[in-house]
């Protein structure tokens, strides 16, 4: 277990640089851009490549491979080793650049599809199409880079794999300072979406070197494993669909929201940012660790270790996460004034999206969740039982989405999926102890009870530390630091002191008792 959290600090620590300079990359978006047309129709073009990323990325196609790899490392020789990753690397690359020429054509068609309310407006549809034709091709690059990743993850290499979603962030911050300009007024924007392709291949450049040092650089030759390629590709088709439900839900948000008043896609995505950052340098960290440390104890038969993990992994989502979500939630005009609302960005943008991360903040335990019990199911190679739970999560979502939309507007889209994944992640759960895994709650019961009495004690300081709302959109950007970093601190001083006095000790997060 020790192992295992020192190499998701590692994840984490990599990750929180990226989410870093995200979030640099996002305050000088809002302020280039704000929240408007222009960016509106920036994030239905990346969203669209960015949700197949994600699949790839952080979903189907690394669920699914690296199980075998694993499998293969194990009680493989070297040789068939590679002939794994050679043969997975042409039928991977011939697939994606089939996927991204026919994106390039349809581009239309799926700005219709997934953005129907820029249908009747000329302007937004356009400059969507045209956008989404220079992002689609991302997905072939940066799922190659994902495939290069999940081969360093395999052999327990995480910090590189982690650290190049950085470089994404620098060329979206390169082209909006020094690209932009270039462009005829009203056209800008378009610039972000060169971003986009330009860091796809910067990130697949950047993974060479540490693959041929493991001297595992892919030679993309067919007939190689034809029966390992197989069983991936058998694994990853559903799984396409279990692991993504998180975004699948925000693609049906998105497609909700194009019909409602221009700002609300950006609103939803400014929220979603914020609840990415814990998302990503927590639950994305421990699933991909737990990941092959699972299948490896899966493939040695020692049920009673791979409970352990999960057991312990859960722990950890109750001490860390519903601190982060409460935080996000009562933070949230603080974080985003602070961080957003200068030029373009205006005090109502800050309003109206505060209102979204405080929904999508009640489902931050839930989203982590998610990716950790998946981890499980896939390392046994189940990808049925997810597929099941995913679909059920979806509808209801979905149900959610029409019964929550008419009152609360874009925030009820992000209510719904914090509903939903709270609902996918509860399947979960009791599907894996269906399936013979005992994972112990005593210990994990006694975390969530001790974190659920800290997080009580932060709140009321909290309320009562937080100056108002007026307070914070006339205080100028050292005043806002300044307060925001003392109650950020504040609150995790409270939190930690509460957890110490109930007698939680740094040794109960390294292994379960």
């Amino acid at each position: 277990m020790a192992s295992m959290l020192k190499s998701t600090r590692l994840v984490g620590g990599m990750t929180m640089i990226s989410r870093v300079f995200g979030m640099i990359r996002d305050i000088i978006l809002a302020r280039l851009f704000g929240a408007g047309l222009g960016f509106d129709v920036f994030i239905v073009a990346f969203r669209i490549p960015n949700f197949l990323r994600r699949l790839f990325a952080e979903g189907g196609f690394s669920q699914a491979f690296v199980p075998v790899l694993s499998e293969y490392r194990e009680k493989r020789k070297p040789e068939e080793v590679q002939a794994l990753i050679d043969q997975t690397g042409a039928t991977l690359g011939l697939i994606l650049l089939i996927i991204s020429a026919l994106g390039v054509v349809l581009a239309p068609l799926l700005i219709s599809i997934f953005a129907p309310g820029f249908i009747g407006e000329t302007e937004k549809f356009g400059l969507a199409s045209k956008m989404l034709q220079v992002t689609f091709p991302y997905i072939l690059f940066i799922s190659l880079t994902a495939f290069a990743g999940a081969i360093l993850n395999t052999y327990h290499n995480f910090g590189i794999p982690a650290f190049t979603p950085v470089l994404l962030n620098l060329s979206l911050i390169g082209c909006a300072i020094w690209l932009a300009p270039a462009f005829p007024e009203g056209q800008q924007v378009v610039a972000l979406a060169w971003g986009v392709l330009i860091a796809g291949v910067i990130q697949l450049s950047f993974q060479v070197p540490f693959l041929l040092k493991l001297k595992l650089l892919p030679i993309p030759r067919f007939n190689r494993d034809r029966e390992g390629v197989k069983r991936i590709m058998t694994l990853m088709l559903p799984t396409l669909f279990a692991v993504s439900i998180t975004q699948i839900n925000l693609l049906i948000d998105t497609l909700i929201a194009s019909f409602l008043q221009t700002g609300s896609i950006s609103w939803l995505y400014y929220s979603d940012r914020m609840v990415e950052l814990p998302l990503g340098v927590f639950g994305v960290a421990l699933a991909t660790v737990i990941l092959p440390n699972l299948s490896i104890e899966h493939t040695r038969g020692d049920n009673a270790t791979f409970s352990g993990i999960v057991s312990w992994a859960l722990g950890l989502v109750f001490i860390i996460a519903i601190p982060a979500a409460v935080g996000l939630a009562l933070l949230s005009v603080p974080i985003l004034t602070t961080l957003f609302q200068y030029a373009e960005f205006t005090t109502n943008d800050v309003i109206m999206s505060s209102k979204s991360l405080m929904a999508y903040a009640i489902g931050l335990p839930g989203f982590i969740l998610i990716k950790v019990f998946s981890s499980a199911f896939f390392s046994r190679q189940d990808t049925s039982s997810p597929v099941k739970i995913a679909a059920i999560a979806m509808v209801a979502n979905i149900v959610l989405n029409l019964m929550l939309v008419g009152y609360f507007q874009h925030a009820g889209l992000a209510l719904a999926s914090s509903l939903s994944a709270y609902l996918n992640s509860g399947l979960l759960y009791l599907k894996l102890k269906q399936s013979g895994i005992h994972v112990s709650l005593k210990p994990e019961i006694k975390m969530l009870r001790v974190a659920c009495i800290a997080v009580i004690i932060m709140s009321i300081c909290l309320i009562m530390l937080i100056p108002g709302q007026d307070a914070w959109f006339q205080w100028d950007v050292y005043q806002r630091v300044m307060q925001l970093v003392l109650c950020i601190i504040a609150g995790i001083l409270i939190y930690f002191a509460g957890i110490y006095i109930q007698g939680i000790r740094l040794r109960d997060l390294i292994s379960p008792k």
